[in-house]
């Protein structure tokens, strides 16, 4: 349903290197780039994830209330990638947990101030 989605940045090459590190953590590359836009996935036909500058050219602002979520294979991953997310200059936004009986995440915000997750499922305890 969802082919790929979207953030907006005022730094493409910082954020640009900011998600390679991530992307690359949760088994994705770069598929699409040009110089406004990147984009990575973990294959040509799964969802992807992208950054760009603003095409009206305008700053990137931050939506509130809108956040992304990247799925892990694990707790240890999602513990992995939350680490990494902050020591790379994101902060936090909630350290890595259960969050009901079979749902384990860490949240964070990007260099831009976007809030993500990174989660995984588990087996009800």
């Amino acid at each position: 349903m969802i082919g790929y989605i979207t953030l907006g940045t005022n730094d493409l090459e910082k954020s640009v290197a900011y998600y390679d590190i991530l992307m690359d953590m949760l088994g994705a590359g770069r598929f699409m780039q040009d110089e406004n836009f990147v984009a990575w996935a973990k294959s040509h036909d799964r969802v992807g994830f992208s950054v760009t500058k603003p095409f009206d050219g305008e700053a990137a602002t931050v939506g509130n209330g809108v956040m992304i979520a990247l799925q892990a294979a694990n707790p240890e991953q999602v513990k992995e990638v939350y680490q990494k997310a902050l020591e790379l200059g994101g902060s936090d936004e909630g350290k890595p947990g259960p969050r009901s009986d079979n749902f384990y995440a860490g949240y964070f915000r990007d260099l831009d101030g976007n809030k993500l997750n990174v989660f995984c499922l588990t087996e009800n305890s």
